[in-house]
């Protein structure tokens, strides 16, 4: 992933409603869900959620298909594993985490 990709995906992920949306759908799982049960699901009105899908599909984040006359709303996972993989690349200066003691790794905390 290129850092313009990448820092367009966090700033999509930068707003809590945005973020909430983004991990129910990660938790659908691939067939995602429909609009209207995201939308009772987070509380969110479905013209603000309609706003807050538009930028997560414009940082790649989500897909969208039409079923019907419903719009299944699911994660673009191919993006998030990018996403992570760009953010932890150089991780442990490069090595394998499994590497490196967890005590000594500072990004890998009290693993």
């Amino acid at each position: 992933m290129e850092s313009k990709n990448a820092v367009i995906a966090l700033a999509a992920l930068a707003s809590s409603s945005r973020l909430e949306v983004y991990r129910l759908l990660v938790q659908a799982g691939p067939g995602g869900m429909p609009a209207g049960h995201i939308s009772e699901a987070t509380g969110t009105p479905p013209s603000t959620l309609s706003f807050h899908l538009k930028e997560l599909a414009h940082a790649g984040l989500v897909t969208s298909r039409q079923e019907g006359r419903y719009v299944i709303y699911s994660a673009n996972y191919a993006t998030m594993n990018g996403l992570i993989g760009f953010l932890t690349e150089n991780c442990c200066q490069g090595e394998p985490c499994a590497a490196v003691p967890a005590s000594e790794c500072t990004t890998c905390g009290d693993k």
